[in-house]
């Protein structure tokens, strides 16, 4: 099979086997079967069955196909992508810190809607858009057509599946998710812009953005053994 072809198939099988177990009308069907306690691992098993394999085809043919862009020597954008990365990490080591009532299984605090603090005012979905920046990042570094196809997966699926929690949590939680979903916003920083939210020095996620740092750090220290290429352009 074709390499590009090999990478694209498994990104459609992840892409759709998690829409569809997730919609509205397999997700109740399920939920009635396993039990809403086993939903999470049944989706999570099905999830790791086309995941694996997309990493492991994108591993044995990276840059296959046609390069469409070229820019890994471009300065500029190398510390673009540093920066990326550094955001990425802190806004999702952030996003298990902050109760969040439009994560998928919320439980505890964040089960109900409350006044958003913390990483909740830069965006309601911060572990989206951590991925979202994780792809961007790398398709900024990545221009050949399968590597395309594999980092576009990331920002595809998480923006989809933000949108399709913001509909399922409007279901559950009704007006007082509605209320959330006027005062925060999915793309990052925009409430904040628009004067929907006010951050505070109580706000700000010191935890999350030591362990962001470290994170980089580290990642940009073991990068070339376990991804190959060098971040640091080296």
């Amino acid at each position: 099979m074709d390499p590009v072809v090999a990478i694209a198939l498994w990104a459609l099988l992840f892409l759709g086997s998690h829409l569809l177990l997730s919609s509205r009308a397999v997700r109740p069907r399920l939920i009635s079967t396993f039990g809403e306690d086993r939903y999470p691992g049944v989706y999570s098993i099905v999830a790791l069955a086309t995941f694996i394999p997309l990493c492991l085809a994108f591993a044995r043919h990276k840059h296959s196909g046609a390069m469409l862009w070229s820019l890994r020597d471009v300065p500029a954008v190398r510390y673009l992508v540093w920066a990326l990365m550094l955001f990425a990490f802190v806004i999702f080591v952030a996003s298990f810190i902050t109760p969040n009532p439009g994560a998928m299984n919320a439980i505890g605090e964040a089960k109900h809607t409350s006044a958003p603090r913390g990483v909740l005012k830069i965006s309601r979905h911060p572990s989206f858009v951590a991925f979202i920046t994780f792809g961007l990042a790398h398709l900024l570094m990545n221009g050949f057509v399968g590597d395309v196809i594999f980092f576009a997966t990331f920002p595809a699926l998480s923006l989809v599946g933000g949108m399709h929690q913001d509909a399922r949590k409007e279901a559950q939680l009704g007006a007082s998710y509605q209320s959330l979903e006027a005062s925060t916003s999915f793309f990052p920083g925009l409430a904040l812009i628009r004067g929907r939210q006010h951050w505070t020095a109580a706000d700000t996620p010191w935890l999350a953005i030591a362990l962001g740092v470290a994170l980089t750090a580290l990642i940009l220290w073991l990068h070339p053994m376990l991804f190959g290429g060098n971040p640091l352009g080296m």
